[in-house]
């Protein structure tokens, strides 16, 4: 008994706690909704704006606010979705989010070709704002993995087995000279062993010749002699001290804690209580999740079937009485029974859709009398006045400038306003009182179920009812007899059958391997090497700052260099989110192609697996190396991109990795190199032009050396450009830190600012290489009794040569020869030359028309 009442306690415990979350997670959806029906007044304005926008940077900051808008109601959806329970408010919720997604990314576009580059700063903005950076971070949606948890699980598992059945890969690389044999071995560890026990034997012996000397001294001594009371005072001033020592220091080291300057010490299992309770709390709901849709699905069939049983006979006399009225009405105005419509033409749906039509037109005809001269009258005014227009226009200024900066029509905007119309008589206020667990909603269900019981009974009716008018027919002509049957005949004669034009169909792609299966050509590349299992990296483990002062230094008239968490946002934003979304990527601007460059070890191939972890994609590995003397021969070569790229769009997403990328386009190719890596540069290029909107498909480059391509063909397959730099300090101090937590769970007082400036110029592979040496087995074993010290980092550091700023000026100088470059380079050269520009092209103009 008394185990019962607990259990019922702890359950009661539970819906109150998910009574709580709920209604949270209520206001968040409804705090989103809000800012996005905002927003949406702002984009589609009732009234046009009197002054087009003509200046780029206010166009820029209203273009900055509004994408700063989304993302904030961006973060809010998708922690909803992810931790909503009710699952009719969960399909509403995906498709706000997927529209909100979708306008992100609009709306970066938009801002790259207004101010021709892939990284903005909006520090300016979010200071208005009173927002930090880490509130407009860009989350990745936990869905993009957890709906496709099975799917992803069971081919991870058939890779695995494909690639034990290989079994261990026999490495061509060279064995290293250093390595030893076993008598070398035996002969090492026999001397380090000897010289262990020789150290161990002095240090015996040095430990008992210091204790006979204390107790030499001691004898000489003799007894000690002090007062009783002296030595208490004694006791007590030094206990005293040592406790008041203790306590300013721990205040110090709190408030160090307190304003970020020191790690917080506290032991794991205190400081990660909190966050792992909320974690199964999480967890707990996404289950809850599962059984609701489970009860959500069970209920649409059964709701369905009862609607069908209670409602069907009526719904199917009530059409049987209006179609047969339809057909009396018919015969009275025309004198015979109608042809009842097609099934392709929608059957009885035709005919009231006609009825309406009709009863509208004759009610907007009646409501006009006098104004529709007026009408016309202003009709033709109109008419008149845009003739003029149009006859203005090319001897003032261009249309450009006539209309100002305008967005491009949006194809996400659309979604959000019907969703908004749909959560605003749905949701918005709804009594829900009577639904404290969030279970589905049988009413919204009714609703839904009910059109489509009326719709399944409507095709019924229509066959019933088309046998009825048939029949009707075949009796008037009955009693009509043979002139109206002659009549028949004459009117068949004179119609004449329309033929429909065949339109030409396209090309299609000749598919190189009709008769085998996705399995088969999958296994094949696995065995080949070319389909990889790619590491389990989060985005989030890319560690970096946000640039502070991006727009100060802009206003200053200098470019600053994007950050490690502008690198970050701008992956997010061209590569995964458009890769995790079916209904994104196919509305949203399609990037086909982006290539990463960027010096050696600043963590450019960690941020291709991070893409494939983050979107669960599939990894394709087409590096020169890597496909060197596989498929040889152009016939080869097809059959390889052939199958790549099949298998790539039948499991979608999937992400083809092109390492050292700029080899296909070296202008001079090494004869020492091997790998004939310009194979692809004819071939790749067609391929990338035939993927659509609807394949999930991303090619990814990687290079150290662009400046070693052809700029031209290196950029013309890559539609996006990101330049990865070396971190700045405020990143360098972030890597340190969780380089150095990450090795061990002794969080030490380190120097980490003067750490940061000893190491600029050193990328993250370079400060996680110097902790991984410092920081041995042994020397972590040893932290209790010696802390870590800055200068045990230098000695490793000085082996490294670090990306000096020639080395990073060259990247500047070969990012201003990309397309997007030359472009920014130009614009920030009109507005330079906008005066004297402006006035030389006036003049042109009104000399030309003298001319004429």
């Amino acid at each position: 008994m008394v185990t019962h009442t607990h259990t019922h306690t702890h359950v009661s415990t539970l819906d109150a706690q998910c009574r709580m979350s709920s209604s949270y997670y209520n206001r968040q959806w409804h705090s989103a909704q809000e800012v996005l029906t905002s927003l949406v007044d702002i984009e589609v304005p009732k009234e046009p704006p009197k002054k087009p926008e003509k200046d780029k940077f206010n166009a820029f900051q209203k273009y900055a606010t509004m994408y700063i808008k989304y993302i904030l109601s961006f973060r809010k959806l998708e922690e909803c979705y992810d931790q909503m329970v009710h699952p009719q408010k969960r399909r509403h919720v995906r498709h706000i989010l997927d529209g909100t997604i979708g306008r992100i990314l609009e709306m970066k576009n938009e801002m790259v070709n207004l101010e021709l580059l892939e990284f903005h700063y909006f520090d300016d903005i979010l200071t208005d704002m009173k927002l930090t950076p880490s509130d407009v971070e860009i989350p990745i949606p936990h869905y993009f993995i957890s709906e496709n948890s099975k799917t992803l699980k069971e081919r991870d598992k058939m890779l695995g087995t494909i690639l034990a059945q290989m079994g261990p890969q026999d490495s061509s690389e060279p064995k290293d000279e250093s390595t030893m044999t076993s008598e070398e071995a035996v002969r090492l560890i026999q001397i380090h062993e000897r010289a262990r026990q020789g150290r161990l034997r002095a240090k015996f012996m040095k430990e008992i010749r210091l204790q006979e000397e204390r107790e030499r001294q001691a004898q000489l001594r003799g007894p000690p002699k002090i007062d009783p009371g002296v030595a208490a005072t004694r006791l007590q001033k030094m206990w005293k001290g040592y406790a008041q020592r203790k306590k300013v220091a721990q205040m110090r080291k709190d408030e160090l804690v307190f304003i970020g300057m020191v790690p917080n010490s506290q032991p794991v299992s205190q400081k990660n209580s909190a966050i792992n309770l909320a974690k199964k709390t999480e967890e707990k709901r996404r289950l809850t999740q599962e059984q609701y849709e489970k009860e959500y699905q069970e209920a649409l069939v059964s709701i369905k079937d009862k609607l069908g049983e209670t409602e069907g006979p009526d719904m199917k006399e009530q059409m049987q009485d209006q179609i047969r009225q339809w057909f009396i009405e018919t015969r009275d105005a025309t004198g015979k029974f109608p042809d009842f419509p097609s099934v392709d033409d929608g059957g009885s749906v035709a005919i009231f859709k006609k009825r309406e039509e009709l009863s509208v037109d004759a009610e907007e005809k009646g409501g006009k009398g006098k104004k529709g001269k007026k009408g016309k009258k202003k009709g033709k005014d109109k008419k008149e006045k845009k003739g003029k227009k149009k006859g203005k226009k090319g001897k003032g200024k261009g249309d450009e400038e006539d209309e100002g900066i305008k967005m491009a029509p949006s194809n996400f905007v659309p979604t959000i306003v019907e969703q908004n119309i749909h959560y605003a008589s749905t949701w918005q206020g709804r009594d829900e009182t009577g639904n404290p667990t969030q279970k589905h909603d049988v009413e919204l269900i009714k609703d839904v179920k009910r059109v489509e019981v009326e719709e399944e009974i409507r095709v019924t009716v229509d066959q019933l009812m088309r046998e009825e008018l048939k029949n009707l027919k075949l009796a008037i002509e009955k009693d009509k007899g043979k002139k109206g049957k002659g009549k028949k005949k004459g009117k068949k004669k004179g119609k004449k059958g329309k033929k429909g034009k065949k339109g030409k169909k396209g090309k299609k792609e000749k598919d190189l391997t009709p008769d085998r299966t996705i399995e088969s050509l999958y296994e094949e590349l696995a065995r080949e090497g070319i389909i990889v299992r790619c590491p389990k990296v989060r985005l989030s483990e890319f560690m970096g700052d946000y640039s502070y002062l991006g727009s100060s230094l802009r206003q200053m008239g200098l470019e600053p260099m994007p950050s490690l968490a502008d690198i970050r946002r701008v992956v997010t934003e061209h590569c995964i989110l458009p890769l995790g979304s079916q209904a994104v990527h196919e509305k949203a601007p399609h990037i086909k192609s982006v290539m990463i460059a960027g010096p050696r070890g600043v963590g450019k191939k960690m941020l291709v697996h991070s893409i494939c972890t983050e979107a669960g994609a599939h990894m394709f590995d087409l590096t020169p190396g890597n496909i060197a003397l596989k498929y040889p021969g152009k016939a080869g070569l097809n059959m390889l991109l052939h199958m790549v790229f099949k298998v790539a769009k039948a499991w979608q997403p999937s992400v083809v990795y092109i390492g050292d990328c700029e080899r296909t386009w070296m202008k001079k190719v090494p004869k020492t190199d091997k790998a004939d890596p310009k194979r692809v540069k004819k071939a790749l290029p067609k391929i990338i032009k035939t993927m659509k909107a609807e394949d999930r498909v991303m090619v990814i480059g990687v290079t150290k050396f662009p400046f070693d391509a052809e700029v031209k063909g290196l950029c013309g397959i890559y539609h996006r450009v990101l330049l990865v730099p070396r971190p700045d300090y405020a990143s360098r101090v972030i890597l340190w830190k969780q380089f150095i937590v990450r090795e061990t769970s002794l969080i030490t007082e380190l120097d980490f600012s003067s750490l940061a400036k000893v190491t600029d110029g050193y990328t993250p592979g370079h400060i996680r290489t110097a902790v991984a040496t410092v920081l041995t087995e042994r020397r972590i074993q040893q932290l209790r009794k010696r802390p870590l010290s800055a200068v045990e980092f230098v000695a490793p550091l000085s082996k490294i040569d670090p990306i000096y700023k020639e080395e990073e000026e060259a990247y500047k100088v070969w990012w201003a020869k990309t397309p997007l470059g030359k472009k920014r380079a130009k614009a920030a050269k009109g507005d330079d030359d906008d005066g004297g520009g402006k006035k030389g092209k006036k003049g042109k103009g009104k000399k030309g028309k003298k001319k004429k």
